[in-house]
């Protein structure tokens, strides 16, 4: 049992690394997703999707560890909780120490980095709606009425309202 939980706990500390390495990229996303610097931000996503699939590697990890301990206490795994764990430790003090610091950290890391994400997803949101609203302006220049000025001939010159130049200026 004494192996089982030295697993669990590094399992955990290595997932908590990992964590610490995707909340670093997701705070430097931040600014990246601010200055719409689209190169930077596919490298950041590139660099997360590498850490996720080494998360997912860990978590398949400290599953199975925890299925182990759990048949070996003779425990239902889908009710055994890391909490109740902990509290079963009481007996092995320094085990428990361990495996409740490493818990507590990873929690924390895992609240930080979805903190951090809601924050850039609403960031992205914010510049899409600031998109589809300048796509929607251009639109409806093109969109607007004609005038009803007509040429010498009497043909109508089909003038667009408010549309006297095609080109989006960026600048102004």
């Amino acid at each position: 049992m004494a192996s089982l939980m030295e697993v669990l706990i590094d399992v955990l500390e290595q997932e908590n690394q990992e964590y610490e390495a995707l909340l670093n990229l997701s705070m430097k996303k931040t600014p990246v997703i601010v200055s719409e610097d689209l190169d930077q931000l596919a490298k950041i996503t590139d660099e997360e999707q590498i850490i996720v699939s080494r998360i997912n590697h860990l978590d398949n990890q400290r599953n199975e560890a925890f299925n182990d301990i759990a048949n070996v206490l003779n425990k239902d795994v889908e009710k055994l909780k890391i909490v109740d764990l902990i509290k079963m430790m009481a007996a092995r003090p320094e085990e428990q120490r361990k495996l409740a610091e490493v818990f507590d950290r990873l929690q924390e890391n895992v609240r930080n980095v979805k903190r951090i994400n809601e924050q850039n997803r609403e960031l992205i949101e914010a510049a899409l709606d600031l998109v589809h609203f300048n796509i929607s302006v251009l639109q409806a220049v093109n969109k607007a009425p004609e005038t009803a000025n007509y040429n010498k001939g009497a043909y109508n010159t089909g003038d667009v309202i408010g549309a006297s130049y095609k080109a989006f200026d960026a600048k102004q």
